[in-house]
C-alpha cells in the first residue's frame, strides 16, 4: 500500500522509480534548510573564538562573565527546542521556520550593536530562541520533503552545515575579528538571514497546520526549565573542574528532577510536549541510543582538537581551524555515498563500518599528540576520522527518522534534537573534565599556569610555583608542554573507549531493510513492512 499525504506536505509516495529521484523542487527545499542551519551552527562556533575579544572590548574582568554569551544562547536553545514540535503542528512548519529565521536575524543585528556585556548576553538569548527552532524545524521539513525512500541522500545534504560549522566557524571568526571587528561576526548574518527568509517564502510548500492539538502547558513548565537547568549544570563542570561543585549539582539535580517529573507526566495528556511513546519504535530507540553515544564521544573529543593546536603547538585560531579542515573534507567524501547507501541498504550494515573507521582514526590521533609529531601525520588521522564520520553520522539520523509517520515527524525531530543537545553538552563536559584533571595532575603544568596568571594580574607568583620552576630549571617549559600533550592523549583514549561502546550499540541497528510506507489518516497504525535481504 502506498498513499501520498499531500495535505501535510509529505513528498513520500510508493517506492517506485520516481520516488527514488531527487527532484529540483526537493533540492530547493534542502537549500533553504541548509542555509538556515549554516547560520545557526556557524554562529555558535564563531562566537567561541570571540570570547577574549568580548572580555577586552567590554572591559570584563572575569572570563566566566564573557562565557555567558555562549551559555545564554545554549540555555535559550534548550528552552525553546521542546516546544518546537507542538508549534510546528499548530502554526505550520513554513510559518514557524520563517519566524525563527527572522528572530535569529534580529537577534544578530542587536548583538552587533550591543553596548555592554549584559546587553550582548540578553541579545544572544533572543538569538538562541530563533536558532533553537531552526534545527528541529529543518529536520522536519527535510524529512517530509524526502519521504522514506530518499531520506538517506537528503540527510547527507543536511550534514553539510554540521561539517561547516565546527570547521568554518573558527576560521571565519578569527578572520573577521582580525580583519574588520567583532561586530561583523553577527552582522554577517543580516544578508544571509534576509536571503534565507525570502528563499523560504518562495520555495517552501504551503502550510497545513493542525490547530486542534492542545498545548501541554504542564509539560512545557517541566521540560523547558528542566532541560535548561540540567544543561547549565553540565556546562559548569569544565569551569568548576568537578561534578561535586555546588554550581554543578544544584541546577543539575533540579533539572534532572524536573525532567523526571516530565517523563511521568508525558504519558497522561493526549498530546504531550514530547511524545515519549515514539520509543516504542525499536528502530527509533536503538538509533537514538547510538546517536547519543556518538554525539557525546565524537563531538566532545573533536572540539578539543583546535585547542590542542593552539595550546600545544602554538597555532593561532585561524591556522588551528585550517589544520582541522581535513576532517571535514573526509566527511564530505563519504557522506553522499553513505546517504545513497542508506536509501538502499539497512543502516546496520553502514554505521558500524563508519564507527570502525573513526575508532582507527582516533587511536592514531591519540598516539600523535606529542609536541613534535609531524602535522601530516595528525592531518592523516583527522582525515580518516572524517571518512568515518561521514559514513556514521547521517545514516544514524536517517534510521531514527525514516520509520516515523507523517504526523509524527515534527514531534520526532524535536525529541531527537533534545537528546542530541544533551549528548553534545555531556560529551563536551566529560572530555573537558578529563583534560582539566590531567592538567591539574601535572606539577609543572600547574606551576606554569599559576605563574602566567600572576603575570597577567601584575602580582607576585606563588612561592610553590616559583620553586617548581627553579627545581626543573631549563626543562620547566618543555616538561609543562609534554605534560599538556599527554593530557590531550589521555582524553582521546577516553573518547576511544566511548566510541568502542558506541560501536557495540550500533550492532543492534536494523540489519534488515525496513520498507516504510507513509499511511494515510485511516491507516496510521499500520506497521511498516519488513523485507529480508
Amino acid at each position: 500500500m502506498s498513499t501520498t499525504v499531500a495535505d501535510k506536505g509529505s513528498a513520500a509516495e510508493s517506492p517506485g522509480e520516481d520516488d527514488d529521484k531527487i527532484t529540483a523542487a526537493t533540492l530547493k527545499v534542502a537549500g533553504v534548510v541548509v542555509l538556515g542551519m549554516i547560520m545557526a551552527i556557524l554562529d555558535t562556533t564563531v562566537v567561541n573564538v570571540a570570547l577574549p575579544t568580548f572580555q577586552s572590548e567590554f572591559e570584563v574582568d572575569a572570563y566566566s562573565t564573557a562565557a555567558w554569551t555562549i551559555t545564554g544562547y545554549t540555555l535559550a536553545l534548550a528552552a525553546v527546542i521542546p516546544v518546537t514540535g507542538w508549534a510546528a503542528d499548530r502554526f505550520g512548519t513554513k510559518r514557524l521556520y520563517i519566524a525563527a529565521l527572522t528572530l535569529f536575524t534580529l537577534g544578530s543585528i542587536l548583538c552587533a550593536f550591543a553596548w555592554s556585556i549584559e546587553a550582548l548576553i540578553i541579545f544572544r538569548v533572543l538569538q538562541g530562541l530563533g536558532g533553537g527552532m531552526l534545527m528541529p524545524l529543518g529536520m522536519t521539513i527535510m524529512t517530509k520533503a524526502a519521504g522514506p525512500h530518499r531520506m538517506g541522500r537528503l540527510m547527507a545534504i543536511l550534514g553539510i552545515p554540521m561539517l561547516l560549522g565546527p570547521i568554518g566557524g573558527p576560521i571565519l571568526g578569527g578572520w573577521l575579528i582580525d580583519a574588520v571587528s567583532w561586530h561583523w561576526i553577527f552582522l554577517i548574518n543580516l544578508p544571509l538571514g534576509i536571503a534565507a527568509i525570502i528563499y523560504a517564502q518562495v520555495v517552501l510548500p504551503k502550510d497545513a497546520p493542525e490547530p486542534s492539538e492542545s498545548f501541554d502547558l504542564v509539560g512545557m513548565l517541566l521540560m523547558s526549565p528542566g532541560l535548561a537547568l540540567f544543561l547549565y549544570g553540565v556546562s559548569s563542570i569544565p569551569g568548576e573542574g568537578t561534578v561535586a561543585a555546588a554550581e554543578v549539582l544544584a541546577p543539575g539535580l533540579i533539572g534532572l528532577a524536573l525532567i523526571a517529573a516530565f517523563v511521568v507526566w508525558a504519558f497522561r495528556p493526549e498530546h504531550p510536549l514530547l511524545d515519549l511513546s515514539l520509543f516504542r519504535n525499536r528502530n527509533l530507540t536503538i538509533s537514538t541510543i547510538v546517536m547519543f553515544l556518538f554525539a557525546g564521544s565524537f563531538f566532545g573529543a573533536m572540539l578539543l582538537v583546535p585547542t590542542y593546536f593552539q595550546q600545544v603547538r602554538g597555532e593561532d585560531v585561524l591556522h588551528a581551524g585550517l589544520l582541522v579542515a581535513p576532517q571535514g573534507i573526509g566527511a564530505m567524501v563519504t557522506m553522499p555515498i553513505a546517504g545513497t547507501l542508506a536509501d538502499k541498504w539497512p543502516v546496520g550494515r553502514i554505521v558500524p563500518i563508519g564507527l570502525v573507521t573513526i575508532v582507527g582514526g582516533i587511536i592514531g590521533l591519540a598516539m600523535s599528540t606529542d609536541v613534535d609529531t609531524p602535522y601530516w601525520q595528525i592531518i592523516l588521522f583527522l582525515f580518516i576520522m572524517g571518512l568515518g564520520m561521514g559514513a556514521a553520522m547521517m545514516p544514524t539520523f536517517t534510521s531514527a527518522l525514516k520509520t516515523l509517520r507523517t504526523h509524527q515527524v515534527a514531534r520526532g525531530s524535536t525529541l531527537i534534537n533534545v537528546i542530541q543537545q544533551v549528548a553534545a553538552s555531556v560529551g563536551v563536559a566529560v572530555m573537558s573534565v578529563v583534560l582539566t584533571n590531567q592538567q591539574n595532575a601535572s606539577e609543572a603544568l600547574t606551576a606554569a599556569g599559576a605563574i602566567e596568571q600572576a603575570e597577567r594580574a601584575g602580582i607576585e607568583p606563588p612561592a610553590w610555583a616559583l620553586e617548581t620552576a627553579q627545581r626543573l630549571g631549563d626543562a620547566f617549559q618543555s616538561t609543562a608542554l609534554a605534560d599538556l600533550a599527554h593530557a590531550f592523549e589521555t582524553t582521546y583514549w577516553v573518547a576511544t573507549i566511548a566510541l568502542v561502546i558506541t560501536l557495540g550499540a550500533s550492532m543492534f541497528l536494523p540489519r534488515r531493510h525496513v520498507k516504510t510506507d507513509v499511511p494515510d489518516d485511516k491507516d496510521e497504525a499500520a506497521p511498516p513492512s519488513v523485507v529480508l535481504h
